[in-house]
């Protein structure tokens, strides 16, 4: 099961966990306009490779534009055997704030 997490606690989460994950699954143009440094881009053609490559045991954040669209990600790679998996509420939107 994925946990909910308020930007904050995340960006917390990613100072005081090197190896945590940060993923952006919005659409190319607007990652391409702005995303955090730090994000990878997920998307349908590097998922597979990310859910075969990453280690399971690697916190992962997912950020989409609003923070709905990241729980159904989240949960699916909970699904794939990720253990500590986080969905940011609010999205982009409110990160880039």
């Amino acid at each position: 099961m994925f946990k909910r997490i308020n930007k904050d606690a995340a960006k917390e989460m990613l100072v005081a966990d090197s190896n945590a994950i940060l993923i952006d699954i919005r659409d190319s143009q607007s990652f391409e306009e702005g995303h955090d440094e730090k994000a990878l881009h997920l998307t349908q053609e590097n998922l597979s490779d990310f859910i075969v490559n990453t280690e399971k045991q690697v916190p992962v954040l997912v950020m989409c534009y609003h923070g709905n669209s990241s729980q159904s990600v989240a949960q699916y790679l909970t699904a794939q055997g990720f253990d500590t998996v986080y969905s940011i509420d609010g999205g982009y939107e409110v990160w880039k704030d």
